[in-house]
């Protein structure tokens, strides 16, 4: 039995029981029956479907807002991830026509030369609980457009969305066993997709479940997609904006409590600003409100899971005995539980030996430190097993490329940070996995070249 622990109050607000290894690879093969007809109908017909899909989950929002909240405590003020959902479906419709249109060498009385994109077939979607909605509308959207079939397994910790968007789309007409919803234990999701069940596979998770995923694989030769961890860093130059990238860089360390995929872990700001950086940061985090995530008042509500705060508790703690100086009193967050709700913290006097500054903390907590120059600040970025995101910021755009090119990451930003733009590929570098998701090149990972050389005429 699967069961969703709230971190609310600690009741099991939802359950459902695991699906044997018979059931789960009869619900797959239905959706392998169902593709081929599937990608058979036109790509208008496909797009409209989708569309209808994503229209009917808005109307869902009542439903799905408070739930979330109960499922992994994001506050009811910020009205769920809609406008991301809504924004990538309208994108990857835009572009898919364009995106999967074949690219033409030839077309001459003697010779046609062309490559097609081949649909994978059926593609596997292992969603995770921190936006359970926006990661899995990622691959959904391009997948279903591109011809595959789908089917979703969604971390315990949100266990009713994939069942939700599941039900929306196909309240909006798409075809049964072409959109389908599967509870699974780890070991059943793991043979599965050692018998080489599906023809794709995207993870979004944590390094070592993507390793398991990998290895679960290995000798299928399924193409695979990982989103994995990530210690995404922030460099404050001195001719930087302070206080926009005060705002900007403390909301992307505390929204969501910390838990984003491409969060603000670290911060690194050049001498001239420091003192400064740090005396309005903490302002900024002292007015947020922990608290119940149904009250309207709150911006931070409690981490998903105890075991989530309890490891960022155990970083911010090493790292005080280590010599960090944590610059956020206690007393303006008396809600702090020793639980689920959890205060924010800003660390300064950290070094990287300590593991807030290298390890996943994905929490509200981030380490901010002085650096005297750009190849300093490139050096620190780079001193990670992670790469997914890098936010700049100054005022010189060349300035801020030329950085960029040195910092082994998957998206630079400039002026901003944690946001996943539509029309560029989501993708990163070492430990953070590999693949992409979105744009134009979204769309070639969830299909397969597939060449056609027609000589017409005898020469």
């Amino acid at each position: 039995m699967l069961k969703c622990i709230s971190p609310v109050d600690g009741s099991v607000f939802a359950e459902r029981e695991t699906m044997s290894a018979g059931d789960a690879a009869k619900a797959v093969a239905s959706a392998r029956a169902a593709q081929k007809e599937w990608a058979r109908r036109p790509i208008a017909e496909r797009m409209a479907l989708v569309k209808a899909g994503i229209s009917r989950l808005n109307q869902m929002s009542e439903e799905v807002v408070p739930e979330l909240a109960w499922m992994m405590g994001r506050p009811v003020r910020y009205g769920g991830e809609f406008g991301g959902v809504n924004e990538r479906t309208d994108y990857m419709i835009e572009i898919a026509e364009k995106a999967l249109a074949p690219l033409v060498s030839e077309d001459s009385v003697q010779f046609e030369r062309r490559i097609e994109r081949e649909p994978h077939g059926v593609v596997f979607i292992i969603a995770p609980w921190n936006y359970p909605y926006l990661t899995a509308i990622n691959t959904i959207i391009p997948a279903l457009i591109a011809g595959n079939t789908v089917v979703i397994k969604h971390a315990t910790q949100t266990l009713l969305v994939g069942e939700r968007i599941v039900r929306a789309f196909k309240e909006a007409g798409v075809p049964e066993d072409v959109f389908v919803n599967l509870f699974l234990d780890h070991e059943t999701t793991e043979n599965l997709i050692a018998d080489g069940a599906f023809d794709f596979i995207n993870f979004t998770g944590s390094t070592g479940a993507g390793a398991k995923i990998e290895r679960a694989a290995a000798g299928t030769f399924t193409p695979i997609g990982l989103e994995l961890g990530g210690k995404d860093p922030g460099y404050v130059m001195e001719d930087a904006d302070l206080d926009w990238a005060v705002d900007v860089l403390m909301d992307g360390a505390m929204f969501n409590a910390g838990q984003c995929c491409c969060g603000i872990e670290r911060i690194y700001v050049h001498e001239n600003l420091f003192d400064d950086f740090v005396e309005k940061s903490v302002t900024w985090v002292n007015n947020l409100k922990l608290g119940n995530p149904f009250d309207q008042e709150t911006t931070l509500g409690p981490m998903a899971n105890k075991r989530f705060a309890e490891e960022v508790r155990a970083q911010t703690a090493e790292a005080v005995r280590d010599g960090a100086k944590a610059t956020i009193d206690p007393a303006h967050f008396p809600e702090d539980d020793g639980g689920t709700y959890l205060m924010p913290q800003l660390l300064t006097n950290v070094t990287h030996q300590m593991r807030v500054m290298r390890d996943e903390s994905f929490g509200p907590v981030v380490g901010v430190m002085s650096v005297k120059d750009d190849y300093e600040a490139v050096a620190l970025m780079n001193d990670s097993v992670y790469g997914l995101t890098a936010s700049l910021w100054t005022q010189d755009a060349e300035r801020a490329a030329r950085i960029g090119r040195e910092i082994e990451t998957g998206t630079v930003f400039m002026n901003r940070a944690d946001y996943l733009d539509p029309a560029l590929c989501w993708t990163g570098c070492k430990q953070t996995g590999r693949g992409g998701a979105l744009s134009e090149i979204g769309y070639h990972n969830l299909t397969r070249p597939k060449s056609y050389h027609f000589r017409k005429v005898k020469a």
